[in-house]
């Protein structure tokens, strides 16, 4: 069921250090036509690195692990891909739809390519008011269950991070902190909430990650920590956030939907500023996630 790119095959089969992208990003993350740049200059990130790039997305109900450049714009042009997360994988085979794939699915579909390590921007986690609409992403179980090293720059700093962290304790998620021993906030370096461990460089990192095998731990994932070189401004974060949250509850949005609002609003009130982190946190997770994977095979 999953097609390889010719240069993933060639890696797959010449035993090189491999990198999964997920494609979410390229389709409903990013503007358009700024996507597909950013989605080749990661892809060229990885390369540079000395790693091979597999980004992961579903064409007319295939999976594919490495898109060709007819794929990628694709996936940035084409506005009928849907998003899909691992639940989401037979109907959108079966219907042979085209799909951008969730932390989840591109967890899900790396780990049956083979493929250990994963570079992406933020985390999903516990929505806020999950208590009441129980909104919890589907990344925490994914992340639980599947054994895969994710470089990310937290959770979202929209989400609840401090209920985002205890459920991740619960379903014994190890977060490790890349140079820092603070959670960052995806668009601040530091959400305000201490890691217990820390990790300064790819060797060691590679170390911890083989580490898991040696002490029995072989079905589920690690997340690397690694906070943006430079963050929003925060008193200018807080005050679009605190904006956002209340303009949400002004017009009634609910559940689900606060965090995609969230974040909308933050692109438009931002100028621009919010999606320059989010390219730049994309880039320098794919080479640190390159070179980890190097250093793995070391």
């Amino acid at each position: 069921m999953i097609r390889y790119s010719d240069e993933v095959a060639a890696a797959r089969s010449a035993g090189l250090p491999l990198v999964a992208l997920e494609s979410t990003i390229i389709s409903h993350g990013l503007p358009r036509p700024t996507n597909l740049q950013v989605a080749k200059e990661v892809e060229a990130i990885v390369r540079d690195a000395g790693a091979v790039p597999a980004t992961i997305a579903v064409i007319d109900g295939e999976i594919n692990v490495g898109l060709d450049l007819k794929s990628l714009e694709r996936l940035a042009e084409d506005t009928s891909v849907v998003k899909a997360s691992i639940r989401d994988l037979p109907m959108v085979h079966v219907k042979k739809l085209s799909a951008a794939t969730t932390v989840a699915a591109t967890s899900h579909i790396a780990h049956q390519a083979g493929i250990s390590f994963f570079a992406t921007g933020g985390l999903g986690g516990v929505h806020r008011g999950a208590q009441e609409s129980w909104d919890e992403s589907a990344d925490l179980m994914a992340l639980a269950t599947i054994p895969i090293l994710v470089v990310c720059a937290g959770a979202k700093s929209i989400l609840d991070v401090p209920a985002t962290l205890e459920r991740m304790e619960t379903l014994s998620i190890p977060i490790i902190g890349y140079r820092t021993q603070r959670f960052p906030g995806f668009y601040l370096a530091d959400s305000g909430f201490t890691l217990d461990y820390r990790a300064d460089s790819p060797v060691e990192v590679a170390s911890l990650w083989h580490a898991r095998h040696a002490v029995g731990i072989s079905k589920s994932g690690m997340v690397i920590a690694h906070p943006v070189a430079k963050e929003m401004d925060k008193s200018r974060h807080d005050q679009i956030l605190a904006k956002g949250l209340q303009e949400a509850e002004n017009r009634g949005v609910r559940g689900k939907e606060v965090t995609p609002f969230l974040l909308d609003f933050f692109h438009s009130e931002s100028g621009g500023e919010s999606l320059r982190v989010n390219i730049e946190i994309i880039k320098a997770n794919a080479r640190l996630a390159a070179e980890i994977a190097i250093a793995a095979k070391k």
